[in-house]
């Protein structure tokens, strides 16, 4: 299921492991990471005993199957500092989860792998404005007052962390891993919008903890901007609290669209975009991290023939 790509050899390793999810949170502080660090690729999961298809791809009047979607391992070795980076842009179907999550904790404590981080959402009635706290949930006491007395954050005491960011630090402890899940606030109205502010403050404390230095003030700029266009909506909403009302689906869309219309596609994004497009002529699994990659920059109508031509291809040989 896992497939190897280059051998690395680690000593101490951390793993850090994101999926989508409430304010894409984890995703967006996962792949920032991994941009802005230069991780590279040496393993991935594939997704074939664990999604099943919800739709086809249409081209012509022609149907394809979609390729499933992987999960990749990428790799950070600099001096004393060792990080495994997972990154899946879908979760699997509830029931295909334990094992989903089982097969990254088998894989990455056979590499030497003790502790495991994750990144979430913590929803609360709090305003767009204001600067998130961070909470914190770990798998033993140690782990949560060691973080405690080094930071400022917030323990969950009671509640659930949903989906595999907390899935998989439920794995990590049957398996002897140790495990801490950051969440970082967002407000109520604000969960099917992406939050910088909330991956930012989750990785001001991933990265003291580790100790690594890292500039995160294009997180900082992205706050700002969504900040704005969430600004004139709810200057829209008159009479109603905006920490009550959820933007609909039509507001939602509207917001995308114009933040992708005042934000330029960054180089580091198009030179990502055109590294996939030539692992994916090679290995079609790699065209689901394509879409993703091409949605999250909603550039996906700029790219749609080239993309639709590489199942063409496949369909030809």
């Amino acid at each position: 299921m896992i497939k190897v790509k280059e051998k690395v050899n680690f000593k101490n390793p951390i793993l850090v492991a994101c999926w989508p999810g409430m304010g894409e949170v984890a995703f967006k502080a996962g792949l920032f990471l991994r941009d802005v660090l230069n991780f590279k690729e040496f393993a991935f999961l594939e997704g074939k005993n664990f999604y099943y298809p919800q739709s086809v791809i249409v081209k012509d009047g022609l149907i394809e199957l979609p390729p499933e979607p992987v999960g990749v391992f990428y790799y950070y070795i600099k001096e004393n500092k060792e990080i495994i980076l997972f990154l899946a842009e879908a979760q699997p179907p509830f029931e295909k989860a334990y094992l989903y999550a089982l097969n990254i904790i088998e894989f990455v404590k056979k590499l030497g792998c003790k502790k495991v981080f994750t990144f979430a959402a913590m929803p609360q009635p709090i305003e767009h404005t204001q600067t998130p706290s961070c909470w914190i949930s770990a798998t033993s006491t140690e782990l949560l007052e060691e973080l405690a007395t080094k930071f400022e954050v917030k323990i969950l005491k009671e509640g659930s962390i949903s989906g595999l960011n907390g899935l998989i630090l439920g794995v990590a402890k049957e398996k002897g891993l140790k495990g801490i899940c950051l969440l970082g606030e967002i407000p109520f109205y604000m969960i099917q919008i992406e939050n910088p502010k909330a991956s930012k403050r989750v990785l001001e404390i991933f990265l003291d903890l580790i100790g690594l230095n890292v500039d995160l003030s294009p997180l900082e700029e992205r706050a700002k901007l969504i900040n704005e266009e969430i600004d004139k909506i709810i200057g829209m909403i008159k009479g109603e609290s905006p920490l009550q009302k959820p933007l609909d689906e039509k507001e939602i869309e509207r917001i995308k669209k114009e933040l992708n219309a005042s934000t330029k596609l960054p180089e580091s994004a198009r030179k990502r975009i055109e590294e996939l497009f030539k692992e994916a002529e090679h290995n079609i699994s790699k065209a689901f991290e394509l879409k993703k990659e091409l949605d999250k920059w909603n550039v996906y109508s700029e790219y749609e023939d080239r993309f639709l031509d590489l199942f063409r291809k496949k369909k030809d040989h």
